[in-house]
């Protein structure tokens, strides 16, 4: 297929899929579950208004939010899901109201009766009894009465009853983690409306806003119909779709690697420009970063052992978990994207010859601007989550509350201030070659779409506000976690490759472009409507519980043919003798490879089809998924392209193979057993808790805090310390290039 033709079909794949998931989008908007004016008791008792609810929700958002637990599945594993674990709670409570209703006592009665308000139970609850006319949710003086003795239970919890603090301990969450009543009793109002939300059928439907989740066979919670079809449909897609592109591959595979390979380094003497010389601060930031974000991602596992402490340190007063948690997550994302960004202006004049006047004033000046919403958002983080700001203030400055985005809205405008100059810079550079419109124009081109995608998607999440209702954010957030993170990086990065092999005489131009083509359009045509697959049961319409199953699962048909890269980028370690010089960055695409079709792919899809993520959202499979994606891929990928441009800044000698052999092999080794030994298994046991008792008790403390568990949670720490060392090795190698004892004899 020619460039032209992939080209259209490109821009058709792009097209369609964006005015698809704009308009279920809409959808989103139009069928959110609502939120009152009101919440009374037939009776006429006001219990909590509608601003009650939306400041909870800020309440919520500003001690971490999705750190500290979840909602709706979505957050952090070492607290319960709040709405699950509140629905469960009011469950049973209710029985006992319903029982004593009627002069008895629910645990003294025969299963027969028992049986009875079973029934009552479900019908009190998943009644639809929002008056649209009035504005109102009105429910029983009973469930009310429940509601009020679950608020103290939680004021308890957050604040500093002294009989909860073992169970505090168990949960990670530091005393009088809310400071005030008032506080309190808004983010209760708040949880009590997003369990609402998950037990109450739509209207004129017989499934729940969230599809039934989270299971709870005693709610009447279990699995509809359609998350059995559409997880059919899309395991059945996935085989079809994957048989499609085996034969593709079969009948146009061209041979890309050159048959005419340079007898010596093309780029060795290549004289780096001052703005490709800048981009070594870049560098030396990140690997700085990795350290910082190491250490955070030790005391955040810590504390899923010693809740309160680091080994008997007690720091949760001044480090609490939701703090390290949100800078290890923060910070991952920190220094994965500021690496590929350096990659990006480091190569853009490499590719044209050209550097345009004060190119290296724009990079010094974006360097700048990086340390300020780095530094910037982690301190502001810490302040939100503190209680050190009002609610307003939080939200402008401190703590989203929202996983990946946990940063403060201002620190938002001024990182995407940040990308757009960085947009600018490489647009600058990649002019010259663009006007030349020679064979390299359908890389330059493609590579120059997705340095605007990066830039410019990342203000997708500027698009819900501080009151926004939370279902639309999540809309949103994963615009940009899905979108930005996981697509058009992801792009960004194929290119950058396919520019690097090219550059070095071992790939064929021709083919390089119609592999890179080929690939993006199978990727984005899964990709881009696969971002419904994270919002199953985020209180969207069933049609978005179909889309994402559908397209989700033809995000994995890429990564089946996974190994052929692999294989090549292993012929290429091997093609010529000088090649040796670039052994360990061609390495990390070969671990990278390893990592997309592991964590990506089959760790991926495991919680990918409907049924499956329906009892597993939010446990520990997910941490496995997130662990070995993010980092396995995006972050080894990263290191990968620093090694190229450490490569072209110290061109003349040898590296201590030894050093970064020993951080690659670490690295590598510590990611895999942590995620096998420790969180995949903890992840399995948990799905089993879930689908045998309910998504509550797999991660309830009375299921968590057993010894096997506790056990499995300390198996982490021989992965963890392999991991660790393996990146502080890294960091010692960048550190020795500059000082020498990274550096041997000359090439």
């Amino acid at each position: 297929m020619t460039p032209k033709k992939l080209w259209y079909l490109l821009g058709g794949v792009i097209a369609a899929s964006f005015i698809v998931l704009i308009f279920y989008g809409t959808e989103i908007y139009r069928k959110v579950p609502p939120i009152p004016n009101r919440v009374v008791t037939t009776d006429g008792e006001v219990l909590t208004t509608g601003e009650d609810i939306r400041d909870g929700q800020n309440v919520w958002q500003s001690i971490g939010g999705q750190t500290v637990g979840s909602i709706w599945g979505h957050g952090a594993y070492i607290a319960p899901d709040w709405t699950a674990d509140f629905l469960h709670r009011e469950a049973l409570l209710l029985l006992d109201e319903l029982a004593k209703k009627d002069g008895k006592v629910y645990t003294q009665l025969p299963d027969e009766e028992q049986a009875k308000y079973k029934v009552l139970l479900k019908k009190e609850l998943r009644q639809n009894t929002f008056n649209e006319e009035r504005d109102e949710i009105v429910i029983s003086p009973e469930r009310a009465k429940v509601h009020k003795e679950l608020a103290k239970y939680y004021a308890g919890l957050f604040m500093n009853d002294s009989s909860m603090a073992k169970l505090r301990n168990q949960y990670a969450i530091a005393a009088n983690t809310v400071k005030t009543e008032e506080r309190m009793a808004k983010m209760n109002a708040f949880f009590a409306w997003s369990s609402w939300v998950c037990v109450t059928n739509r209207p004129g439907d017989d499934i729940t806003y969230t599809n039934n989740w989270p299971h709870d066979e005693l709610l009447g919670n279990i699995p509809p119909t359609s998350l059995h079809l559409w997880s059919g449909f899309s395991i059945l897609m996935l085989l079809g779709c994957i048989g499609l592109l085996i034969y593709f591959h079969a009948t146009n595979k061209d041979e890309e690697i050159s048959d005419k390979l340079p007898l010596e380094d093309p780029l060795r003497n290549m004289k780096p420009t001052p703005s490709m010389k800048a981009t070594l601060k870049y560098i030396w930031v990140v690997a700085l970063l990795i350290l910082i974000q190491m250490l955070s991602g030790v005391i955040t596992a810590h504390y899923g052992v010693e809740g309160s402490a680091f080994y008997g340190l007690p720091i949760d007063q001044f480090l609490p978990q939701s703090v390290s948690r949100s800078w290890h997550v923060q910070l991952a994302i920190f220094w994965i994207a500021t690496s590929w960004l350096a990659t990006g202006l480091y190569i853009a004049p490499a590719v044209s010859g050209h550097e345009p006047k004060y190119q290296k004033l724009g990079v010094n000046i974006l360097f700048g601007a990086l340390l300020i919403v780095v530094l910037g958002s982690l301190v502001g983080q810490w302040l939100g989550v503190m209680q050190k700001l009002g609610l307003a203030d939080n939200f402008l400055w401190g703590h989203q509350g929202y996983e990946y985005v946990e940063l403060g809205r201002i620190w938002q405008i001024l990182l995407l201030a940040g990308l757009i100059i960085w947009l600018v810079l490489m647009v600058r550079a990649l002019l010259p070659a663009l006007r030349r419109k020679d064979q390299n124009r359908h890389l330059l081109t493609l590579f120059l779409l997705s340095s605007v995608a990066i830039a410019l998607f990342y203000a997708a999440g500027l698009m819900y506000g501080q009151r926004t209702h939370m279902a639309i954010a999540e809309y949103w957030r994963w615009w940009v976690v899905h979108l930005w993170v996981e697509g058009f990086f992801e792009v960004f990065a194929t290119v950058v490759a396919a520019f690097l092999f090219t550059r070095l005489g071992l790939l064929r131009l021709k083919s390089a472009t119609t592999a890179v083509l080929f690939a993006t359009i199978i990727f984005l045509a899964g990709g881009i409507l696969g971002t419904f697959h994270h919002l199953y049961f985020s209180a969207t319409p069933t049609a978005i519980l179909a889309l994402g199953a559908t397209f989700s699962a033809l995000e994995i048909v890429p990564l089946v043919l996974i190994g052929f890269e692999a294989y090549q980028n292993y012929k290429l370690s091997r093609s010529t003798k000088w090649i040796v010089a670039y052994k360990w960055p061609i390495y990390c695409f070969i671990a990278m490879c390893f990592w997309n079709f592991l964590g990506a792919g089959i760790f991926g899809f495991a919680i990918n089809p409907p049924i499956a993520l329906y009892y597993i959202q939010g446990l520990n499979t997910t941490a496995v998924h997130g662990h070995a994606a993010l980092f396995g891929v995006y972050g080894i990928l990263g290191i990968g392209l620093m090694m190229f441009v450490l490569r072209g800044l110290y061109p003349d000698r040898q590296w201590n193979d030894k050093l970064i052999g020993w951080s690659f092999w670490l690295i590598n080794i510590g990611l895999f057993v942590m995620v096998t030994i420790s969180l995949l298994p903890i992840g399995i046991m948990q799905a089993i808790a879930s689908i045998g008792e309910g998504y509550w008790y797999a991660r309830s403390a009375e299921f968590m805090q057993t010894d096997i568990m506790q056990f499995l949670r300390w198996l982490r720490v021989p992965g963890d310390t392999l991991l660790a060392v393996g990146e502080l090795l890294f960091v010692i190698f960048v550190v020795g290039l500059k000082f020498g004892w990274s550096l041997k004899e000359k090439r």
